[in-house]
């Protein structure tokens, strides 16, 4: 840390006594053991003593300085500078007084800038003007700065300041190289307890864990005793690695030193229990603090929204207003925010959007971005655009913040263009805008464009980042390229668990459900522990797959071998997994004996799972409770309207469409793409639009008689005679996957497959269709739905006819 910049006078004045001065000593020790001299007459009336006659001059010093120290006290920098430039310019105690102030205002450009003035002036520049020095490069974030000012100390010969060399370990961890500073930190002579504090900060600055918690018991190994500075780097580091062992041993260590009342290190204590997942170790720390602030309160509610049902945030909320009577700041909105978040709390959360504009907390960049990741969430992109547009000041998280917005909500050329503009701005791309990007590549950008944006990857130096590599990997194992997508993981020099979970998700939605079990095994057996998201992806593959007996067992073993608590997902895929055994009573018992509340989604897997079965009345229970929870589900309307008719129930679809035209929903246009030379081509059910129209159609009506389908009879049973008329007009010979696979199958090369996309579910009777061409042309057809990936080979889909 460095020292304070108010100095002793005696470093910047002569030690010289006056000769007045040394006179009067004199004859003070001449006279020593005489009578003392009588006062006169006007001191013993009280009348105060002469102060020793000074100069105008060093009046004037003197109060200068003062004043110049209380402007930059009180912030106002603008009269610290009229002050200033009627001062002794030589006095290097000046130049740094003014640098402090700087500093200390956030103004780290004009504080460079006036250390830059002062070399020009030629002032001598001492050890206390450098660590200021340093700390203004660091806010700036300008390494080149920080280079100079470290290339200058050589000449000057104060590289080996303590003082110096804590604040270059502590600002080139800031700035990310973390490199630097370890070799600033190794090569001090002398370390003292602020340079070990400065490398275990460094560390979790740039993320990394276990170095910080290497540093703390290299500290201790060295026989320097920790402070409470020390712990809460050491505890935030537990925090990151999400290491619980590691920080229980910290907490022993906490209490050994006695600092464990400390209100900043029991802070930190319940911050890193909850990131490892013990909100009951957080509780118990919590309680134990007598006199909780604000700052305590947020702590535990943000613990609770990562942890804890999201509804306890709002109840922890309730207790710190009404029990502590301490009112909410930015960060405790931004915390309740996060838990509107995750439950999809919207009027909870528009609640607080007005609490923090009535209260004054606007604008707050951090505050915004979390309203901008509610509304995007909640569906409400255009309140997301609206606070996005009004931000004063963008940062790189806001960007990344409404692109994850805009791909959540399927709004995948908003996002493109978004992620355009953000190229074109001084603010480079991190791994979070890559990730967040990639899956807009995968749904709407071509071949080539998801080539142009692998290569920009490797531009920005991120082709090694395992964070970046597992977006790839899902980039192109959702838009059908599974064999790319394998290379890449196979390429991965670490690969953590996510990573893991990315490949056997890519293949459970190819419907290779075997290959996803492999992989888990294989995953298992390389000592990496799966977690929530992990066993998502395998009942997603065992349910796409049809493999019954290995999804009750994987769903077990979640319990009983890794101590996994079902989360909404897990209930989810069982219920797919029940739907395909026709077991709709036992999925419907599933759902009622659930600890959770069920989701739309859930009862949407119940749906889908009665639409197979042709099981209409719970069909009409399941749309019922969708409908409640999600009011504008277009899909469920249609596919009850879509059971209706194969039913010959024509009230029923009369009724259900009068009830979509009073809400104003309409029906997805169905639309299949399909790529030739790297450009998409998109084809509508009936599209005659083409250039090449004819040479399709031609080469469809050959196909339709080679399997049969020349005279097409649709599946439905009770057709009124008009109703049969209107159907056949619209029947599924010319819709849009036929017209795709067609021209897939004129475009692309022998022995290559034909890959389409789909943006709704394949009917039934193009899915016949396609399992007949794969069959009489030998070529692999690929079509992605908004399910799965059906690959038609053979005759045979890897579905196994149910999606």
């Amino acid at each position: 840390m460095a020292p304070s910049l108010i100095h002793n006078h005696h470093l910047y004045t002569s030690t010289a006594l006056p000769n007045l001065s040394r006179k009067r000593a004199a004859e003070a020790t001449a006279n020593r053991g005489a009578d003392p001299p009588r006062s006169p007459k006007w001191v013993r009336k009280g009348r105060k003593l002469p102060m020793k006659p000074t100069t105008m001059a060093d009046q004037h010093s003197s109060s200068l300085k003062q004043a110049l120290h209380d402007h930059v006290q009180s912030g106002s920098m603008e009269d610290a500078l009229w002050v200033f430039d009627k001062m002794n310019k030589l006095d290097a105690y000046n130049w740094n007084i003014v640098i402090r102030g700087f500093v200390d205002n956030g103004m780290f450009r004009e504080a460079i800038e006036f250390y830059q003035r002062m070399e020009m002036e030629g002032v001598k520049e001492d050890n206390y003007t450098y660590p200021f020095v340093i700390k203004a490069c660091g806010g700036s974030l300008s390494l080149v700065e920080v280079r100079r000012v470290h290339g200058k100390l050589f000449k000057v010969g104060l590289v080996s300041d303590v003082y110096i060399c804590n604040a270059l370990c502590a600002v080139y961890a800031k700035l990310g190289c973390i490199g630097d500073a370890e070799k600033m930190f190794e090569e001090m002579p002398v370390k003292d307890l602020v340079s070990w504090n400065s490398m275990i900060g460094g560390y979790v600055a740039v993320g990394d864990g276990w170095s910080g918690v290497i540093c703390f018991r290299d500290m201790i190994v060295v026989g320097i005793m920790p402070d409470r500075f020390s712990m809460i780097g050491v505890l935030n580091a537990c925090a990151i690695e999400g290491s619980l062992q590691t920080g229980k041993e910290i907490h022993c260590q906490v209490m050994k030193c006695m600092v464990e009342s400390d209100v900043m290190v029991q802070t930190s204590l319940i911050d890193m229990y909850h990131k490892c997942g013990r909100v009951h170790y957080a509780e118990r720390s919590f309680d134990k603090i007598s006199q909780k602030n604000v700052v305590v309160w947020n702590v535990m509610i943000h613990g609770y929204a990562l942890n804890a049902p999201p509804v306890k945030a709002f109840s922890c909320l309730k207790t710190m207003q009404e029990t502590d009577k301490l009112r909410p700041d930015a960060i405790t909105m931004i915390n309740v925010l996060l838990s509107c978040t995750h439950i999809g709390a919207l009027m909870e959360g528009k609640s607080i959007h007005g609490y923090a504009i009535r209260h004054g907390f606007l604008p707050h960049i951090v505050l915004e971005t979390a309203l901008i990741e509610l509304y995007g969430a909640c569906s409400r992109v255009k309140s997301s655009e609206r606070i996005f547009n009004q931000l004063a000041q963008k940062n790189l998280i806001s960007w990344n913040t409404m692109i994850s917005a805009y791909v959540h909500n399927g709004r995948n050329w908003e996002a493109l263009e978004l992620f355009q503009d953000l190229v074109s701005k001084p603010l480079n791309p991190d791994p979070i805008t890559i990730s967040s990007i990639l899956p807009a590549f995968s749904e709407v950008a071509s071949i080539g464009q998801r080539k142009q944006i692998h290569g920009y990857i490797s531009k920005l130096e991120h082709h090694s980042n395992t964070f970046i590599l597992n977006s790839t990997v899902y980039m192109y194992a959702k838009c059908g390229h599974l064999g790319t997508a394998q290379e890449i993981f196979d390429r991965m020099i670490y690969r953590d668990v996510s990573s893991w979970n990315t490949i056997i998700m890519a293949y459970a939605i190819h419907g290779f459900g075997r290959s996803s079990t492999q992989l888990f095994c294989k995953m298992v057996g390389e000592g990496i522990q799966p977690n929530e998201s992990t066993f998502v992806s395998l009942l997603t593959a065992c349910s796409v797959s049809g493999m019954v007996d290995e999804g009750w067992k994987s769903y077990a073993s979640m319990k009983l071998e890794y101590g996994i608590d079902p989360g909404i997902e897990h209930y989810g895929c069982m219920i797919d997994l029940m739907g395909r055994t026709g077991n709709l009573d036992l999925a419907k018992t599933f759902i009622d004996e659930m600890p959770l509340l069920p989701t739309a989604k859930i009862w949407g897997s119940l749906l889908t799972a009665s639409r197979n079965n042709r099981n209409i009345e719970l069909a009409e229970v399941a749309a019922e409770n969708i409908l409640y929870l999600e009011h504008d589900n277009t899909g469920c309307y249609v596919l009850l309207s879509n059971m209706y008719a194969e039913a010959g129930r024509w009230e029923d679809v009369v009724r259900i469409k009068f009830q979509m035209k009073q809400k104003g929903l309409n029906k997805t246009i169905g639309c299949s793409f399909v790529e030739s030379k790297c450009q998409p081509y998109r084809f509508i059910n009936c599209d005659k639009s083409h250039v090449e129209s004819n040479t399709i159609y031609d080469v469809l009506d050959i196909i339709l008689r080679k399997i049969g389908e020349d005279k097409y009879v649709h599946n439905v049973t009770k057709f009124r005679p008009l109703d049969l008329k209107r159907k056949r007009e619209n029947s599924p010979e010319h819709h849009s996957v036929r017209l795709a696979i067609s021209y897939g199958l004129i475009t692309t090369k022998l022995r290559h497959p034909v890959l389409v996309r789909k943006n709704t579910r394949i009917c039934e009777d193009c899915h016949t269709a396609a399992k007949k061409v794969s069959g009489i042309t030998k070529r692999e057809i690929i079509v992605g739905d908004t399910k799965v990936f059906h690959h038609f080979r053979d005759g045979n889909c890897s579905c196994g006819d149910y999606w």
